[in-house]
């Protein structure tokens, strides 16, 4: 009896398991690498100086460590929204498509934190490997990124100044802020 059931529950994972193919495991911990590190970083930098001091993190040290990952792994690492605030994270055809049905998934119920998309595209008549985790608002984000109304006077001032065309604001704490999107060629 133990082995059937052992059985049963192997064989009704493996059709999950051999769903996904063999580098999206890589990918996925290439992607889960920088959002904890920049957390971490954040969450010192709103200690110290708020978040106005906090939006330099984001303007500087997070391409830094995305550029940091990118070069340790292969990986063309980068953030992109929907709702940019950094004019160089502006999705493209694919990413916005991904960010789209994250919305619709996320709407329907599913957990914003789970929320993943991959796959092999053609690029210059080359495969390569295209991943994205979205990245639901955390409580901290909300300083910066929330409610235009409900951010102060110097939070939007630091805003104005370093992003103009600033598209970023509005969140609460769980909705999809954007994502982590990787790829690199077969």
């Amino acid at each position: 009896m133990r082995n059937a059931l052992l059985a049963a529950l192997l064989a009704a994972a493996l059709p999950a398991i051999a769903a996904d193919p063999a580098w999206v495991g890589e990918a996925r911990n290439v992607a889960s690498s920088v959002p904890p590190k920049l957390v971490a970083v954040l969450t010192e930098e709103l200690k110290k100086s708020g978040p106005e001091g906090a939006i330099a993190v984001c303007s500087v040290k997070a391409p830094e460590m995305a550029k940091a990952a990118s070069e340790a792994t292969g990986w063309n690492i980068r953030r992109v929204s929907l709702k940019n605030r950094n004019p160089k994270a502006v999705p493209d055809a694919w990413e916005r498509a991904a960010l789209e049905e994250f919305d619709r998934r996320a709407a329907a119920g599913e957990s914003p934190a789970a929320l993943e998309k991959f796959t092999v595209v053609k690029e210059d008549g080359r495969d390569v490997y295209r991943y994205m985790k979205a990245l639901p608002v955390q409580e901290l984000c909300v300083s910066c990124h929330g409610p235009a109304d409900r951010l102060s006077p110097a939070t939007k001032a630091e805003l104005a100044k370093r992003y103009p065309d600033d598209k970023g604001t509005g969140y609460a704490p769980g909705q999809i802020r954007g994502a982590m999107t990787i790829r690199k060629p077969v």
